[in-house]
């Protein structure tokens, strides 16, 4: 299966966020290759973005965020769950997007709606925090994938804190589809 290339991440990240929508997120792990459909996200737009990890500015945690695009950056919350974004736009912006969702395609067996439950059934956890999604066990792709018919923009989920960013749209699931965690 072809990788997406570097360039893909290296774009505006609401675009990148909507691109990603149909396409497909590859974990390769103890020999069994799992696959889902990726049906919605959240773009973090960098350190002006009061939701984003990366409006503390650069930390231990978020040195990912500030790196080279198409990186993973893994993080726990709650103290039980990984969420996994994709980081993108150039070095220095801080900016990522948070894959909410997935579709199930092959060897997922548990619920991937919401992106702890999506950790958990593609086994990503935090040891593949700035991992190059250029590798050949964890990367995202558009084999097999089929654009999605209609995109809604929508809220983000739990970033209340954030001010006048919690009510920007800047989550995007296709409409319709039931593995969207909240519609």
């Amino acid at each position: 299966m072809k990788k997406l290339p570097r360039e893909f991440y290296n774009r505006e990240t609401t675009h990148v966020a909507r691109d990603l929508l149909g396409l497909h997120l590859v974990h390769r792990s103890q020999g069994i290759e799992r696959i889902g459909k990726i049906v919605e996200v959240e773009a973090y737009l960098g350190g002006h973005d009061l939701a984003s990890h990366s409006s503390k500015g650069l930390t231990k945690r978020t040195a990912v965020m500030f790196g080279q695009p198409g990186f993973a950056y893994v993080y726990l919350i709650y103290g039980m769950y990984h969420c996994f974004n994709v980081v993108t736009e150039s070095a220095g912006v801080g900016a990522a997007v948070l894959i909410r969702a997935l579709e199930p395609i092959l060897n997922i067996t548990d619920r991937a709606s919401g992106p702890g439950l999506l950790c958990k059934a593609m086994k990503i956890d935090r040891q593949l925090n700035a991992h190059d999604l250029l590798s050949d066990n964890l990367f995202i792709t558009d084999h097999d994938a089929k654009s999605p018919h209609y995109i809604v923009e929508a809220p983000r989920i739990g970033v209340h804190y954030a001010k006048e960013w919690a009510v920007k749209p800047l989550r995007f699931y296709i409409q319709g589809n039931p593995f969207v965690s909240k519609p």
